[in-house]
């Protein structure tokens, strides 16, 4: 038996003197094993995993028992009391009629005295047997005497060569780019409930050729976001082929460009912004953003005080960090609070936004000696004109929010894909999620868009522009 092993028989509730000294006898090595043991016990007795999980562990990762309670809700949800309910709309078509009439008394089994009385009510469904519609293309193929040679028209309801429609096309990147559903699934709901048979790997050739269509739109999505007079920008991890790559999103109210690359430096950052940036660029502390040549920008408020938040927890700061905490979180909730004001031209609102920067200048100049405090002040440093945008102009935020919320449905396909197995899937992972986000903000139907986008492709040769 190992000395570990000897040691986990005498760690217990019936730990005894003599075997502490045993314990102790055995050296250093053994009473800092025996120590370590015992804090995993009460971990263990107090409803805890023995392996604390660290700060960056994502919440997928971490056991439910692990996670704090939330909070109660402010708010409680659905309308007040009093306002008028939502409910379906009666349908503007009926295909079908049916009439109920009970042979007897569902209670007694008694005879029944018919009345005039009825009422109507609407069920909507899907049929159970949906076929897919097989149309044979006859293609009359001429002579044209001036070209000197055999002319045919195009065929506009799928992509030459391709046996599978427009609409299917459409409706499968839809649920895989735009939905987040896997391969397997998609394969699934047309083989067992639409009749329609495909295979995941025919799939995914027909969505490389939808990208190679479809990809002006992208350039008009990166076009428009270098265009933006507000632009919100964010990265998260991905992988591709089982190595580390990076997505990275920039958005804004009506567009959202997504871009795939193994780099999350300032390289990717050049690749994206071809030009000098006229609007305000809204971002968090990440280095490579300050590359950028824009007219001005935003740091993100919410990474500051989280920023604090993690000092707190985890980093074990020095006596004096509370008092600097307190003096940042109130200059910060300051701000944001005058952000509010609805009058931003009277004098009263032009002298707390220059006490603002008097009160930063002031927290900057004062001799911290904590490490973190000295760590955030650098920060400020490099972002002091940085930091109050937001209560310049009212259109940006004083959050980086909006590019988490549009980088959250890429990470939702991430859990369920797993990212991409080759390049080529990337870009087309990057381009159809870019232009079905994109599609979802502006309120269009992504089937009845792409569908007609490919139709009028096919009959001119030329792709249609993105519909604003």
């Amino acid at each position: 038996m190992t000395t570990n092993q000897t040691l986990d028989c005498l760690l217990g509730p019936n730990l005894t003197t003599e075997d502490a000294v045993a314990i102790y006898s055995q050296g250093k090595e053994a009473v800092v094993f025996a120590l370590l043991e015992l804090a995993a016990q009460l971990r263990r007795s107090q409803g805890q995993c023995a392996s604390v999980s660290s700060p960056a562990t994502p919440s997928g990762m971490k056991p439910i028992h692990q996670k704090p309670n939330t909070p109660k809700r402010r708010k409680k949800p659905g309308q007040k009391a009093g306002h008028e309910g939502h409910r379906r709309p009666p349908p503007e078509a009926i295909h079908e009629h049916k009439e109920h009439r009970a042979p007897c008394c569902p209670h007694c089994q008694g005879r029944l005295v018919r009345c005039g009385q009825a009422r109507t009510r609407y069920t909507e469904d899907i049929p159970q047997d949906i076929e897919p519609v097989v149309t044979e293309h006859v293609i009359h193929r001429d002579w044209c005497p001036h070209c000197k040679k055999s002319v045919e028209p195009r065929v506009p309801d799928a992509l030459p060569g391709s046996q599978v429609g427009n609409r299917v096309l459409a409706l499968s990147g839809w649920l895989h780019y735009g939905l987040g559903q896997t391969l397997d699934h998609i394969a699934e709901v047309f083989n067992a409930h639409l009749h329609f048979k495909v295979t995941s790997g025919g799939l995914v050739q027909q969505w490389y050729r939808l990208q190679a269509v479809l990809y002006p739109w992208y350039e008009q999505i990166h076009r428009e976001a270098e265009d933006a007079a507000v632009l919100n920008a964010d990265e998260t991890g991905w992988r591709v082929n089982g190595k580390g790559h990076w997505l990275w999103c920039f958005t804004t109210p009506r567009a959202t460009f997504y871009l795939i690359d193994r780099r999350r430096g300032r390289p990717v950052v050049a690749r994206f912004f071809r030009k000098a940036f006229r609007g305000t660029l809204v971002s968090d502390f990440w280095g490579p953003y300050n590359a950028v040549v824009c007219s001005q920008r935003q740091v993100c408020l919410a990474h500051l005080l989280r920023d604090l938040e993690h000092v707190e927890r985890y980093k074990s700061p020095s006596p004096e960090w509370p008092e600097f905490a307190k003096k940042l979180r109130r200059l910060m909730r300051d701000a944001i609070r005058l952000s509010r004001w609805e009058d931003r031209t009277t004098e009263k609102y032009s002298l707390r936004r220059e006490r603002l920067h008097t009160r930063l200048d002031a927290l900057m100049a004062a001799p911290w000696k904590d490490k973190q405090a000295r760590r955030l002040l650098k920060r400020f440093r490099r972002h002091r004109d940085d930091l109050f945008t937001f209560l310049d102009d009212p259109r940006v935020p004083f959050d980086n929010n909006a590019a988490e919320r549009a980088i959250r449905p890429a990470v939702i396909i991430r859990k369920n894909s797993y990212g991409n197995r080759s390049e080529r899937g990337a870009d087309t992972q990057a381009v159809l999620m870019s232009i079905y986000r994109t599609l979802k903000q502006r309120g269009h139907d992504p089937l009845k868009t792409i569908t007609e986008g490919l139709t009028e492709y096919l009959q001119t040769g030329q792709l249609p522009g993105l519909p604003p």
